[in-house]
């Protein structure tokens, strides 16, 4: 079952209608986002050139600011080789995606909106997938915390400490019962799938749906900087194709 259930608090008309999804072809995904030094091996192989400036939350101005000066090289805090890449937009992670295709001569892609949604459950129908009790959370998720509010003390966090105000290494939390690490927190990840303003009409058998907004993607998975009204597992947003964000990252999948 994909979306928000009926009675799922703070779910959204386009996290809606609750409706069942039969994956018809099997595929892999990756049990972790793609690293800094993964992104930095095809930058330098394929050449490739990433836009600079990145959007971050400005103190200052109390709002979300564009700094021409961040890149997914420099975000604006601290990371190592085995961070998520950050400052990624949907374009970048097309390139990367078609780049591991001719490197390794397998069929590399961007998950589905509906396999994303299917691998972050792992087979749980909670409003996360370790349960629904906040406390836990900071064992399984680098979210808004303690950490964070220290920054951004303005924050809806959990009130809990995951030790990380910013990005985590990948696989520092507990993994879902597919294995899979960070499906929630850590980094923003991109979906294939055009945006639509919810699910009528979208594909059942776990294709993305090519249809709609095309120029804006649906992103998922929350980042380090997400509290627990907007951290669910069903909560998405869209941004265009070109949109760089210090929260942005991605994982590929595999036919």
């Amino acid at each position: 079952m994909m979306g928000a259930a009926p009675g799922l608090v703070e779910r959204r008309p386009v996290e809606e209608p609750y409706h069942p999804v039969a994956i018809a072809r099997p595929f892999a995904i990756g049990r972790f986002e793609i690293t800094r030094a993964q992104f930095a091996a095809f930058v330098r192989e394929a050449g490739y050139a990433v836009e600079p400036g990145c959007v971050y939350w400005n103190l200052e101005r109390k709002n979300w600011d564009n700094d021409p000066g961040r890149s997914w090289e420099n975000p604006g805090f601290p990371q190592g080789d085995t961070h998520p890449a950050v400052c990624v937009p949907w374009r970048a992670a097309k390139a990367y995606v078609e780049w591991l295709q001719r490197k390794t001569g397998k069929p590399y892609r961007l998950p589905s909106e509906a396999e994303w949604e299917y691998a972050a459950r792992a087979g749980t129908a909670t409003r996360w997938y370790w349960g629904d009790v906040l406390a836990v959370a900071c064992a399984h998720a680098n979210l808004s915390d303690a950490a964070a509010k220290a920054a951004y003390a303005h924050w809806n966090t959990f009130e809990c400490d995951d030790r990380h105000p910013y990005t985590a290494p990948v696989g520092s939390f507990k993994p879902n019962a597919f294995g899979l690490y960070d499906m929630i927190g850590n980094a923003w990840e991109w979906t294939e799938d055009c945006y639509n303003r919810g699910y009528q009409g979208a594909p059942a058998d776990g294709r993305p749906w090519l249809e709609g907004i095309c120029e804006k993607r649906v992103a998922r998975g929350t980042s380090w900087l997400t509290g627990p009204r907007f951290s669910r597992v069903t909560f998405r947003v869209d941004n265009p194709t070109n949109y760089r964000m210090v929260q942005m990252g991605f994982r590929v999948a595999r036919d």
